[in-house]
């Protein structure tokens, strides 16, 4: 059985949120967009907002709210990680970890690496450091459960990469039930076991990274994975082959069956990019002005019309690729997948 089940409904602005999952001594990432709940269902775990529900731990009710039963925060076992860390300003890093009711400090300085920074202050620390003290003293009481709060939002892009590793070995090496929330797609699929959709208060799907980015339930789901997301409509054609109209008239071929409203998901890195359209009836083609050229690393998002193109620095060099310029978009209909629209 796994050790944290929860079930959860909490009244939020515009909608509620209701979620059921089951965590194992696994790491959990919640993606999702600004408002969805993501924030919510952390503090409603730890007790800091109100929600009806059930939340068992171990075999231990937190939350039984047919029974009456809501267990107060400071019972329990929790450890919490926020966004800005939270640490102690006068306090040194062995007195911020050691500040919880029963916390023990031995040793986990020295597995965090904190040894030689031990009697440092927290303006002294880097984002690094300073991240990897709030997860010492957040484990230092010896939690049922691990939550993190967006826990790498507070770092600047090049100490993130660096630090996104070294989170997800320690959380591995924590093995309790943890979720971590992060609207940063490529976070979750570094740092957990499995990711969950977050939509509105409604969890759209939970998988393995590569599953979400191979079969997403829905658009809200590829849209986060960084897919392109086109709306139109779909018809069964000859063969095996589905074609979609998209609202701007062009038509796009898939091998998913749909029939009605329905949204093509087409990944970046599937999309080439030429000058001319070809004459390969393999491929979809969208002719449209460049929007955008965008260097990442060794790599440059091209964006055409409805579509980001991922493609290598020397082919937007030899195709000579600038804003404004008419250019097209090829994808194959074995690499386009079709999930309903609304």
């Amino acid at each position: 059985m796994d050790p944290l089940r929860l079930a959860l409904d909490v009244p939020l602005r515009g909608f509620a949120l209701r979620v059921e999952l089951a965590v194992g001594r696994e790491v959990v990432a919640l993606v999702g967009p600004s408002g969805a709940g993501k924030t919510t269902l952390l503090r409603a775990l730890a007790g800091l907002v109100r929600a009806r529900g059930r939340i068992e731990v171990d075999g231990r009710l937190w939350l039984d709210s047919e029974r009456g039963l809501d267990v107060p925060p400071e019972e329990r076992s929790v450890g919490l990680v926020f966004q800005d860390y939270a640490l102690f300003p006068h306090l040194s890093v062995r007195g911020n970890v050691g500040f919880g009711r029963g916390a023990r400090v031995d040793g986990l300085l020295e597995r965090f690496g904190l040894e030689r920074l031990a009697d440092a202050k927290p303006r002294d620390l880097s984002g690094g450091e300073r991240q990897r003290v709030a997860l010492a003293r957040a484990l230092a009481t010896g939690p049922d459960v691990l939550l993190l709060d967006e826990p790498l939002s507070a770092l600047d892009a090049h100490t993130r990469a660096s630090v996104r590793g070294e989170l997800h070995d320690l959380l591995t090496e924590a093995a309790r039930p943890t979720i971590l929330i992060t609207h940063d797609f490529e976070d979750a699929a570094m740092l957990a076991d499995r990711v969950g959709v977050l939509v509105d208060g409604e969890l759209r799907q939970v998988a393995r990274a590569a599953d979400l980015v191979a079969a997403p339930a829905d658009a809200s789901v590829a849209s986060l994975t960084g897919a392109n997301v086109l709306p139109g409509v779909a018809r069964p054609i000859y063969g095996s082959l589905t074609e979609l109209t998209l609202a701007t008239g062009e038509r796009i071929r898939a091998t998913d069956p749909v029939d009605g409203a329905a949204v093509a998901v087409v990944h970046p890195w599937d999309v080439t990019i030429s000058r001319e359209p070809g004459d390969d009836s393999a491929q979809n083609q969208i002719v449209g002005r460049v929007a955008s050229v965008t260097e990442l690393g060794n790599r440059v998002r091209v964006r055409i019309g409805p579509l980001t193109a991922e493609v290598t620095r020397d082919s937007t060099e030899r195709l000579g690729l600038a804003p404004g310029q008419t250019a097209c978009a090829s994808f194959k209909a074995t690499a386009t997948r079709l999930v309903p629209g609304s």
